[in-house]
């Protein structure tokens, strides 16, 4: 069996900028900028995110510099982590990895960071970190297999994320082979993640990925003090991957380490739902569009997605059909498609308009779910989808949608990627979303000294604006 631990840990310790593909690195910044986006908006519109911060004023961690975007206050370095970790993934708008099933910046970015803050690390430091966290977690879930992992009830955007948030924090700190080893040991103690907030619509969904990015910073850090960490964390017989699934591939974690990049395979979201229901939506506005429908032009919708697609957003039928807060939308087929057909596609903003709408709530229970073999065969390659549309006249549409929007081969355009960054950052810092976004275009050629324009670009103009 590979030593997988110490193969991951060598490239953690060793990648540098120069290592890493033009192409890549650019399409890390891309991601940079779509989870900051998504984290300043979500600072003044989660509903977690009041209580999340009481919680960390109790606990005394509000002291000291670190930034939470969007934020006027600074942080410890864990409590930033975990809060900027929460806030990227709250509106469940953020990047994912088809291959992994997956949410790769979440934690990824928000430990990176706490820990670039620490250490006033510039650009140079904060791309490689980022990238190797992103090797990191993605090769794991894969590993894993992620239906596997899924199946267990696990949240592989939470566990597989503690171990990228480690290897991200790590390599900012240039930690040596053999610490980034003892940190992956030490956070395999902390890898956590439970699927069980689909039940109630729990915000423990966002909060133990924010958790697995605080997890990542301090293993980092306590092995960077000589904290000894468990041994072979990944591969032994009660590491990660065996413990966390029944029939590991462990060798993927670090086949084709530093010349295949997991990083460029990394999507961007259109919509702020499950990444499952994607393809359906997209079929749906594609069929709205191409036929000039309405929602009171349609009888009945069918949305034929994976078995694991329908665990997340198709089953209990009856419970999706009654979504009625945002995360249940988020997870609810019935919901999403209803709003795609009704609005063209999706926005932050159509939580707050769709979710009481009565023409909504009334289609809702026309909206079915069945497995699609079609769909099934390109899992986990592919998040596909497909669509059988029944008019009011009698006519029947079809149709498939094998990669969703986002997707590295259907990738966001650049002036996509601004239009959203500018959608959900404008109400709160106004004309200086276009400073911003330029701003962390430069992001691995930014000194030290800039880094907090980076993670607080918000900041100032936020104290005249909507200040939750």
């Amino acid at each position: 069996m590979s030593e997988i631990t110490s193969r991951l840990s060598d490239f953690v310790s060793g990648l540098r900028l120069g290592d890493i593909p033009a192409d890549v690195r650019e399409r890390t910044t891309i991601l940079v900028a779509d989870s900051i986006g998504i984290a300043v908006r979500a600072r003044h519109e989660s509903a977690a995110y009041p209580p999340l911060v009481r919680a960390v004023r109790k606990l005394g961690f509000a002291e000291g510099r670190c930034a939470v975007l969007g934020d006027l206050d600074a942080y410890s370095p864990m409590a930033a982590a975990m809060i900027n970790g929460t806030l990227i993934h709250s509106l469940d708008f953020d990047d994912t990895h088809a291959a992994g099933a997956l949410h790769p910046s979440a934690t990824t970015l928000a430990a990176a960071l706490a820990a670039a803050e620490m250490e006033s690390a510039d650009g140079s430091d904060l791309v490689p970190a980022i990238i190797a966290g992103y090797e990191v977690l993605c090769r794991l879930s894969k590993a894993l297999n992620p239906a596997d992992h899924y199946d267990r009830g696990f949240h592989p955007t939470a566990t597989c994320g503690a171990f990228g948030a480690a290897a991200a924090a790590a390599r900012i700190m240039r930690l040596s082979p053999a610490q980034v080893a003892d940190a992956f040991g030490i956070v395999l103690s902390q890898a956590a993640g439970s699927m069980q907030f689909l039940e109630n619509g729990a915000w423990t969904k966002a909060f133990q990925v924010g958790h697995a990015a605080s997890a990542g910073l301090l293993a980092a850090t306590l092995a960077r003090q000589g904290f000894r960490g468990a041994s072979r964390a990944i591969e032994g017989t009660a590491g990660f991957l065996h413990a966390h699934a029944p029939n590991p591939n462990i060798d993927i974690a670090a086949a084709g380490l530093g010349q295949v990049w997991e990083a460029a395979e990394i999507a961007i979201k259109p919509y702020p739902a499950c990444r499952f229901a994607h393809a359906a939506m997209d079929a749906i506005v594609s069929l709205r569009e191409r036929h000039s429908l309405k929602l009171d032009d349609v009888l009945e919708i069918t949305c034929g997605l994976s078995r694991k697609g329908i665990d997340l957003v198709g089953k209990p039928i009856e419970q999706k059909r009654a979504a009625a807060t945002t995360v249940e939308g988020q997870f609810s087929m019935p919901f999403l498609a209803a709003v795609a057909l009704a609005e063209g596609g999706m926005g932050w903003g159509s939580y707050d308009r769709w979710l009481q709408d009565h023409a909504i709530r009334q289609f809702m229970p026309h909206v079915s779910v069945v497995q699609d073999p079609e769909v099934e065969a390109l899992f986990p390659r592919r998040f596909a989808g497909a669509v059988t549309m029944v008019l009011k006249t009698g006519e029947t549409l079809h149709e498939f949608v094998s990669s969703p929007k986002g997707e590295p081969d259907n990738f966001v355009t650049s002036e996509e990627v601004w239009q959203k960054f500018q959608a959900l950052v404008e109400p709160y810092i106004g004309e200086s979303a276009a400073a911003a976004f330029e701003a962390i275009g430069d992001l691995e050629k930014i000194q030290a000294s800039r880094i907090l324009s980076l993670v607080r670009p918000a900041m100032e103009i936020t104290r005249v604006g909507k200040l939750a």
